[in-house]
């Protein structure tokens, strides 16, 4: 089903768009001109008595240029992004930044204290309890065992592991194990904060939290580089990103434009990409995104085969006769999974004026697999939909939770077994 209605403007609310840091006398992350290689042998001895068989074999490498000559400055108070295909050296940059890897040149300079949570378990014993880890990593990001001690009860609460406190971290599943990292590093008082990926591993309540803890770090001006396979996060949180590619830097800049770059990087060219840069100065826009359950209420969050309905507003610059409203789903990694038009699935959208402000739902049933899934709203012309006046992309996202099949979607299947 797909309606329209024309809200009172009162009545909606506007999202928030993130503030731009502001240039500092001096930078909280200088990079400058930095390089990392690493020699990859292709004869590697495993024991004492190989190395004494073959004394005289010449040892050949290959060279894997992780990193290439990357210069860029990040400002205190930041949420800074790093993106990139798997491979593209943006962990290793973060390592060479927290100091776990040597730089073969250039420099980093640093101006405040570091809080690295950039790998899944590192710094912690599998065989002492949470309680010990915790007190240990705590004293070794800076705190006194005293500031420790205080706030461990804390740390525990934010990671929901009451019932765990005494258990071993061996025993521990990787989303505990998270949990608990990153419960630990947000309470160390620390100017810079660096995070890698590893909040994938946590379920999407924890995620959720996390998100929550950002817009706090945030507020409170702490400077954040953030390595990201997820786009939505990328443009929702940070200032600035870079898109790396090869152990280079392909592009910096605004979020949005970065995001772009990414999908474009991994999948070519992006649908209504040429109609998208023609729309931005049509002056008609996009003011928000959202998805609704069956009873209308707004969701970030639903259960299979429950009613779901894409929902946007759009902000008018012109008189248009039934323009085409049309709606997007993807996955994180850029795939389409479902493109709703308006001229396809509910004939002729009506006659509007300039300044008005429409809303478009179109409501389906939820036949999704679980996954995060992302919303592009659009707005074109009559026509062909070509003539795009409005696009945003990947602009809201809802994560589907239930019973995973492996595929995309859990189509409704009537199964017939005969025997012949």
């Amino acid at each position: 089903m797909l309606a329209f209605r024309r809200p009172l403007a009162s009545t909606i609310p506007r999202p928030a768009t993130p503030e731009l840091a502001q240039p500092a006398a001096s930078a909280a992350v200088s990079i400058e001109c930095v390089s990392k290689t690493f020699r990859l042998p292709h004869q590697q001895y495993s024991t004492l008595k190989e190395r004494a068989l073959h004394p005289f074999r010449t040892t050949e490498y290959d060279e894997l240029h992780a990193v290439r000559d990357i210069s860029l400055e990040i400002a205190r108070g930041e949420f800074f992004g790093i993106v990139g295909r798997n491979g593209s050296g943006k962990s290793t940059l973060l390592k060479c930044v927290a100091g776990i890897y040597g730089v073969d040149s250039g420099r980093i300079t640093i101006a405040g204290r570091i809080s690295p949570f950039i790998e899944l378990g590192v710094g912690f014993n599998a065989d002492l309890t949470a309680r010990d880890n915790v007190a240990i990593n705590a004293i070794m990001l800076g705190l006194s065992r005293r500031e420790a001690r205080a706030r461990f009860d804390d740390v525990i609460a934010f990671a929901e592991l009451e019932e765990f406190v005494d258990l071993k971290l061996k025993n521990y599943s990787s989303g505990m194990l998270v949990r608990l990292a990153f419960a630990t590093a947000i309470q160390v008082d620390t100017e810079i904060l660096l995070i890698d990926e590893v909040l994938a591993v946590g379920d999407a309540a924890f995620q959720q939290k996390c998100f929550e803890e950002f817009f706090r770090l945030k507020r409170e001006g702490k400077t954040i580089v953030f390595v990201t396979h997820d786009m939505y996060s990328m443009e929702r949180f940070c200032h600035r990103a870079m898109l790396m590619e090869r152990g280079n830097m392909v592009q910096l800049g605004d979020p949005r434009e970065i995001g772009r770059a990414y999908h474009k990087l991994n999948f070519g060219q992006l649908p209504h990409q040429t109609a998208a840069e023609a729309a931005s100065g049509s002056g008609t826009m996009i003011v928000e995104a959202w998805f609704e359950d069956a009873s209308g209420k707004r969701i970030t969050s639903a259960g299979q085969e429950e009613r779901l309905s894409m929902c946007f507003e759009a902000r008018l610059a012109e008189d248009l006769l039934d323009p085409v409203f049309a709606a997007t789903l993807r996955t994180e990694l850029g795939h389409t999974i479902i493109v709703a038009r308006s001229d396809e699935h509910g004939g002729a959208s009506g006659q509007f004026k300039a300044g008005e402000s429409v809303v478009a739902r179109f409501e389906l049933p939820n036949w999704l697999t679980p996954s995060r899934y992302m919303l592009t709203p659009s707005l074109a012309r009559a026509g062909t939909g070509a003539d795009a006046l409005a696009l945003v992309e990947d602009m809201s996202s809802v994560v589907v939770h239930g019973q995973a099949s492996g595929g995309i979607l859990e189509l409704p299947v009537d199964v017939r077994i005969e025997r012949v």
